[in-house]
């Protein structure tokens, strides 16, 4: 039964095409909440049968029928009766959404739903295929494929719904291959290949698609690469299935392995047509189909729309999209040119360049099929000759075209037009800054939300809703790439069984990454080898080299070390990449990799397996690392000791001039020294021995315990290496640098082995700065575990060897250090004499970072002999010089530490202000034992200002970090808290 006609429905019009829409005229109208859409849904696609009200409950709500559902619907179906006919007179019957027994129909022309006429045109287009009127065929289902305006029914609720959904998805790939194959038979192969790569890539096993594939690719002179989809699609119908390809697939291979004439066939029919009666002229509309799941990037969008709409005076406008293969710039450009085809009534002409490609199109070629399009029945010969026609035959028409894929301003110059009226839109890798007056546009990578949108456009918005965290890993796992996360997606809505998590899972693993994001034709490392292939041979080994580090992003002089040479030429290479659109430039003079490009250049490595050239570019950059680092380590700590060198740099390093920016070129680059170290230490002894040398100044320099995950695996990695190698000298120090980690943590335990593996793998009768620190290092872990006696005899070793290596500022350090051990002994008189000492030799020094240390131990040994007062002024200036200096841990150690103080000198507001600064940064960094010290003065001053309960939570907290580290310290907090519960509950406050 077909939909009946009414008056007052004459100006209605729906689209479930798409998002569920209605307009009365031109104004857009309100369906309400997404179950009222539901119901409007199950009504329009009912084609003006009745639906019973049964049936539209169970369609809306399922086996969830909640228990005024019936009352609900009567509602929606009010609610959608005022929308539908606003000016109907109360109690008069409804015309449009009409009663009919125990349920509802729509009464109103067919053709006010866009789904019957699609499937109108989709009708006619099947009788002009059986009359033998392919064109027309091809035309109408053009036609009717125009009228998509994305996935239907989203949002839309409900199992009606959700199985309307499939069904129109899966009309829509039915008419868009029939639509291809009516291309094929009117000769536009060429033309339908992106079409049906994009088509199978998101159906991989719909074979009819990947049969016209293989047909169109056969016409197009590409019989290699149309043997390969039918390899492919075995392979992957085997894998997934366990079955071989059905027989249209298997006979197009055999007819193409034999070069059976009549594939050609349908070549030569339009030649004969037109030799027999001249065509009529058709405006061209060569425009590749647009995505249906076409997301984000609205602003840009409109951008691109504003521009090729606002041609004005005499020259043409260009606008062209660069970026890198993969970024969605054809995906875009043909979006943008679908939706301006009312503003160009000529028609749209679209050609693939080929740019990327070994052989690109000559634009003679281009030319001629262009002046095909635009009616001339005859190419002149020459180049000149074809571009001169060219712009004759576009001076009075608007018309708009897209050159796709362009290698050069070269090829493309040829293809614009002469005057204005016209617009032209040009995809590239390449920026084509070349053309004059062009409107140049970098097409970036997604947002993460734009890229979630598309995942979830592909895979189903439910299926992703259940797994937003690991759809969101999907998507980082793709570099948030368009052609990624659509070949992603792809691949797991072809495998229902796989779960969001199941794909996550398989895209972390950075070395096989690229092997995963691939479906069918789809590859995503193919499409990269494309800009990759066209590099110059020094370009192509920049590409490979500036890969070795896993950085962030590198500096100019990081990228002339790795390519070994001068900071000029390494920069004309690095910007011949970003030309390329292979290598990234955001601030002048760094450059960063987009993930995937990086993964790739690292794989060629790989294939290339130049070890020795790409070893000799690693330990250039380690030599210039590790010799800015000795700079920074002259200003920040001017005269203390560092242990030796294993590696002595060649490189003179970055200038650093004073400790401001020494600090502020540590801050910048703390992810290139990480990434060199990482790439170091799991090489050979060569590499290895620098590495190490960075991780020792790494920890005496930069204070961010952020990166302490990575600095434990580069720790443990170099241990691997340096006992492959038998290298002690460099085990020593990876024992060393292990040690302080663990001490950092707090595991004390750890720490004392490692620190005391380090002293027995130090084989040298002689003091070395190493072993110096090393003893000192063992002594502190000593004194925090609460074994001073023990601890002592290494301070006095400690500060024996920096006086004979004459180091006034480890003396002074180890000094105030041994204070400590001191206290511990109840040698009261000593620490203090020795704490002083300390800061007196630091005063003198002017080394502003070892008199912050030194005041700071002072502050905590007068603390223990009962002088609070004065402690608390020490401690005071340690915080001010270490804010200053820029360490976030000592800051939070020398406040916990001064709340003690000003709890004991009776200061409680005081107290608590600075408990909680010190507590707030301990938590941000992830200090534990700071947390525990703030924690305790904090709950002790709590207590003291009449807030017991907060106190005494506080203090929990301190005692349970205390007992997990295994500290002394967590004694008296446990004493402090039984005598408060044994007190009795203070009065409240009058």
């Amino acid at each position: 039964m077909e939909l009946q006609s009414t008056r007052s429905a004459e100006a209605l019009r729906f689209q479930v095409l798409g998002p569920v829409q209605a307009w009365r005229g031109d104004a857009p109208l309100a369906l309400g909440s997404p179950q009222q859409q539901a119901v409007l849904v199950a009504l329009l696609l009912s084609e003006g049968r009745p639906v019973t009200t049964d049936d539209l409950v169970d369609g809306i709500w399922g086996d969830r029928t909640p228990p005024q559902a019936v009352a609900a619907l009567r509602t929606y179906i009010s609610r959608l009766r005022s929308v539908l006919e606003p000016n109907r007179a109360v109690r008069k019957p409804a015309e449009v959404l009409v009663s009919v027994s125990d349920g509802y129909a729509l009464r109103m022309p067919a053709e006010s739903v866009d789904l019957s006429l699609f499937e109108q045109q989709v009708a006619a287009a099947a009788n002009a295929r059986t009359e033998g009127s392919f064109r027309t065929a091809h035309d109408t289902l053009v036609a009717a494929l125009d009228l998509w305006r994305g996935r239907p029914l989203p949002g839309v609720p409900g199992p009606y719904a959700e199985s309307q959904r499939a069904r129109l998805t899966e009309r829509q790939l039915a008419v868009a291959e029939e639509r291809c194959a009516m291309a094929l038979e009117i000769g536009l192969h060429a033309d339908v290949v992106a079409e049906l790569n994009s088509l199978s890539a998101a159906n991989p096993l719909r074979e009819r698609l990947r049969e016209l594939l293989m047909l169109a690719l056969y016409r197009s002179g590409r019989q290699a690469e149309s043997l390969g989809v039918y390899a492919d699609t075995r392979k992957l119908l085997i894998e997934e299935l366990g079955v071989e390809p059905g027989s249209g697939l298997a006979t197009m291979h055999a007819r193409i392995l034999a070069g059976d004439p009549e594939l050609m066939a349908a070549l030569a029919a339009p030649a004969k047509a037109a030799a027999d009666e001249p065509a009529p002229f058709v405006p061209p509309a060569q425009l590749p189909a647009d995505v249906s799941d076409f997301s984000g990037r609205s602003k840009l969008v409109n951008e691109l729309r504003d521009v090729l709409r606002a041609g004005s005076g005499q020259a043409v406008v260009v606008t062209s999209l660069a970026g890198i293969g993969g970024v969605g710039k054809t995906t875009l450009a043909v979006h943008v040119a679908h939706s301006l085809r009312p503003d160009f009534p000529d028609g749209q002409l679209y050609v693939d360049l080929r740019g990327a490609g070994a052989a690109p199109a000559d634009p003679a070629v281009v030319l001629g099929d262009f002046l095909h399009a635009l009616g001339a029945p005859d190419a002149p010969d020459s180049l000149d000759q074809r571009a001169a026609l060219y712009r004759s035959l576009l001076a009075d028409k608007r018309m708009l075209i897209l050159l796709d894929n362009a290698r050069d301003a070269q090829q493309l110059r040829p293809l614009i037009p002469g005057v204005s009226g016209n617009a032209v839109m040009v995809t590239s890798r390449s920026r084509l800054a070349e053309i004059p007056g062009a409107h140049l546009v970098d097409i970036e990578e997604l947002t993460p939300e734009e890229a979630l949108a598309l995942f979830s456009a592909i895979v189903g918005a439910e299926r992703v809703a259940a797994e937003t965290e690991a759809a969101l890993q999907v998507v980082t796992s793709c570099g948030f790439l368009p052609l990624a996360v659509r070949i992603a997606a792809a691949r797991l809505a072809s495998r229902p069984r796989w779960s969001v998590s199941d794909l996550a899972r398989r895209l972390a693993d950075q070395r096989n990454r690229l092997q995963e994001l691939q479906l069918g034709n789809l590859a995503v490392e193919t499409t990269l080898g494309l800009g990759y292939a066209q590099l110059q041979p020094e370009e192509a080994r920049a590409f490979r080299l500036l890969a070795l580090v896993d950085s962030t992003d590198l500096p100019l002089a990081a990228a002339a070390a790795l390519l070994g040479t001068g900071e000029r030429e390494a920069e004309d290479l690095a910007e011949a990449l970003v030309e390329a659109n292979m290598l990234e430039c955001f601030t002048p003079g760094r450059y960063r990799y987009h993930d995937l490009l990086r993964l790739y250049a690292q794989r060629q490595n790989a294939k290339l397996g130049d070890i020795a050239e790409q070893q000799a570019a690693l330990l250039r950059l380690l030599d210039l690392l590790s010799a800015t680092m000795h700079n920074a380590a002259r200003v920040i700590e001017p005269d203390d000791l560092m242990a030796e060198q294993l590696h002595v740099p060649v490189s003179a390093g970055v200038p650093l001039s004073d400790s401001t920016t020494a600090r502020q070129w540590l801050r910048a680059e703390v992810s290139l020294l990480l990434s060199g170290i990482e790439a170091g230490v799991r090489e050979s002894m060569t590499l290895l021995r620098p590495a190490v040398d960075l991780v020792m100044l790494l920890r005496a320099l930069v204070e961010d315990p952020t990166f302490t995950p990575r600095v434990r695996a580069a720790l443990l990695a170099a241990s691997g290496t340096a006992e492959e190698h038998r290298d002690t000298e460099a085990l020593a120090r990876v024992r060393y640098g292990t040690g302080y980690q663990h001490q950092q943590a707090g595991e004390l335990a750890e720490a004392e082995a490692s620190l005391r593996q380090s002293l027995d793998l130090q084989s040298s009768e002689l003091p070395t700065h190493l072993c110096t620190s090393v003893s000192n290092a063992l002594a502190i872990v000593l004194t925090l575990a609460g074994r001073s006696a023990e601890a002592l005899p290494f301070y006095q070793q400690a500060h024996a060897m920096s006086r004979t290596l004459g180091a006034p500022i480890s003396e002074a350090r180890v000094l105030a250090n041994m204070a400590r051990s001191y206290v511990g002994l109840d040698r009261h008189e000593e620490a203090v004499e020795s704490a002083r000492a300390a800061v007196t030799a630091a005063r003198s020094s002017g080394n502003i970072s070892c008199l912050a240390d030194t005041l700071y131990q002072l502050g905590v040994v007068l603390r223990s002999t009962g002088e609070a007062g004065e402690a608390a002024v020490h401690l005071r200036e340690a915080h001010q010089l270490y804010r200053a200096q820029q360490h976030p841990i000592w800051e939070g150690y020398s406040l916990a530490r001064l709340a003690a103080c000003l709890v004991a000198d009776g200061q409680f507001a005081s107290a608590a202000e600075a408990a909680e600064e010190s507590l707030s940064i301990a938590q941000e960094i992830e200090a534990a034992y700071c947390q525990g010290m703030a924690n305790a003065a904090l709950g002790e001053a709590l207590l003291e200002l009449g807030q017991p309960s907060r106190g005494l939570a506080c203090l929990q907290e301190a005692l349970t970090v205390f007992t997990r580290l295994g500290v002394p310290e967590a004694q008296p907090v446990q004493d402090l808290i039984d005598s408060r519960h044994t007190e009795p509950s203070p009065p409240p406050a009058p």
